[in-house]
């Protein structure tokens, strides 16, 4: 990890203050654990047992087992460091247990109008989770500040690289209570 990217993580989501917590849903927090635990307990401990085995053959130099083992060793020791410290400032947000379920929140799947009429539904995860391609955008991204708050025919400003657009609350959801998120 770089000291950017160090510097990046403890200044928390981009264009928040320091200190800003990374909200993140169940589902999104129990897959970087999962991931963070694989790294650790099993793909780590394969790439020390062909470094070594690599190590032991001589020359290292052009060693491209051991070139390759250590740079991937490097990789996964940077990646651990990083989930455990977003893991350490993570905040958990249920979406099922939202109570104010008229309003626009951290995990709420929303229906919105565009200008053009088209219907665009988006549910606003944390940072980490977001896959525009799924329809997941993150609690910080334009279109989910914009919605932040906004009730059902609620008309919001989205600030576009095109200009400012009006978008329609059309309709907003959240997951049965008692159940897990997405």
């Amino acid at each position: 990890m770089t000291k950017d990217d160090e510097d990046d993580d403890e200044a928390g989501p981009p264009g928040l203050p320091a200190g800003t917590p990374f909200y993140m849903t169940p589902t999104g927090h129990a897959a970087l654990e999962a991931e963070l635990k694989r790294l650790w307990t099993e793909e780590r401990p394969k790439v020390v047992e062909v470094v070594s085995w690599a190590a032991g053959l001589g020359d290292r130099s052009e060693n491209a087992d051991y070139q390759y083992g250590k740079r991937r060793l490097r990789e996964i020791d940077r990646r651990v460091r990083f989930l455990r410290k977003r893991l350490e400032r993570v905040q958990v947000v249920d979406p099922a247990a939202q109570t104010k379920r008229g309003q626009v929140f951290f995990g709420a799947t929303v229906t919105y109008a565009r200008e053009d009429d088209r219907e665009v539904t988006v549910t606003i995860v944390g940072v980490d989770e977001a896959d525009s391609g799924a329809g997941r955008i993150s609690w910080v991204s334009p279109v989910a500040r914009a919605l932040l708050g906004a009730r059902v025919g609620d008309l919001v400003k989205l600030r576009t690289p095109q200009g400012t657009e009006a978008i329609e609350v059309v309709e907003i959801r959240y997951p049965p209570a008692g159940t897990s998120p997405m």
